[in-house]
């Protein structure tokens, strides 16, 4: 399925009926009074979380939605029928924001969560409702409202436990690969990865959390270079970031250091998330640079974890980190 993260729409609300003009006609009663009902109320425009639900991709290939009218009154005071609301289900942790002011409508996280992004017009009142002591038969009815028109745009940000952070062939696919059920494309070139990937990881019996593998970042990401930051979004949620930084690097230390300030210029706060490090691909290093990787020092209070997911060196090791950190951290 096609990973669609982001989509801009026109909503319209239904408008509401108009009220009746109407008088009773009862035998033997030859000058009736009013009757004359409301207009129904339109029907709303309301977007829905759905946990079914996991990629926008629908709404790229329409664009605009209406709700129902309400109907015009009839006589013998009968109200007309409200219009039918008009439901979008969007993937959990979808952004929704007006297209015109930027403004965030709702954040609709968990499943069931809703909001209403158009309002139905109201119904118009009927003649029944203009009835005055001086004016026993008017002939005046309530024209229904307009129902709201709005554009929107639709950001889906991945819910997930652990953010996967890396250069383009960090080896971050063959990781989720690996401690997953995930099966992203892997290759030995960049940006093999073009979308975000969800890997559900079993640590143990009734233990499990979530990995978002997000194409690699590249110097200038935060500035739009690369791939990478249009999916920066996708780990603003996570409650940990793992970096994945090459042990085969030239200078694995200036990278990580690279990485972590294109993540403090797209979001502060990104920074200041919990996060750890992994070496990667430790079995392509001759036995004097591993011996060089030891001596190499991150960040104080940030644990430093040489692994290789090719020959599952250190996994178990690494996910024992992760699941610790997890179990102190908070989205």
């Amino acid at each position: 399925m096609q990973f669609i993260d982001e989509a801009k729409i026109s909503v319209s609300a239904g408008n509401g009926g108009n009220g009746a003009v109407s008088f009773r006609h009862e035998k033997y009663i030859p000058k009736g009074g009013p009757d004359g009902g409301n207009g129904g109320h339109g029907g709303n425009v309301i977007v829905r979380a759905d946990r079914q639900l996991n990629t926008l991709l629908d709404f790229r290939y329409k664009r605009k939605y209406k709700a129902e009218h309400g109907e015009k009154g009839r006589g013998k005071n009968q109200d007309g029928k409200w219009g039918e609301d008009t439901v979008l289900k969007v993937p959990c942790g979808t952004l929704v924001k007006d297209a015109a002011s930027e403004e965030v409508v709702a954040d609709l996280i968990k499943h069931g969560d809703q909001v209403i992004v158009a309002r139905g017009g109201k119904g118009g009142k009927g003649n029944t409702h203009f009835a005055t002591s001086t004016n026993q038969a008017p002939r005046t009815a309530e024209e229904g409202t307009k129902g709201e028109e709005r554009e929107l745009i639709f950001e889906l940000k991945l819910l997930a436990d652990v953010g996967l952070v890396g250069f383009p062939n960090a080896g971050k696919s063959t990781l989720i690969s690996v401690i997953s059920a995930a099966k992203p494309k892997i290759a030995d070139y960049p940006f093999t990865t073009l979308a975000p990937n969800l890997g559900i990881v079993r640590y143990a019996e009734g233990k499990s959390f979530t990995v978002a593998d997000i194409p690699g970042l590249i110097e200038g990401a935060h500035r739009g270079k690369g791939l990478g930051i249009q999916f920066l979004r996708h780990i603003e949620r996570t409650k940990i970031l793992l970096f994945l930084v090459e042990a085969t690097s030239e200078d694995p230390t200036a990278d990580y250091a690279v990485l972590l300030h294109e993540l403090k210029d797209y979001n502060p706060t990104l920074a200041k998330k919990p996060r750890l490090i992994a070496l990667t691909k430790t079995d392509l290093l001759e036995d004097k640079d591993a011996k060089k990787l030891k001596k190499l020092k991150f960040e104080r209070g940030v644990s430093t974890i040489p692994i290789s997911a090719v020959t599952s060196n250190n996994i178990d090791e690494l996910l024992k980190a992760v699941w610790k950190k997890l179990q102190y951290s908070s989205p």
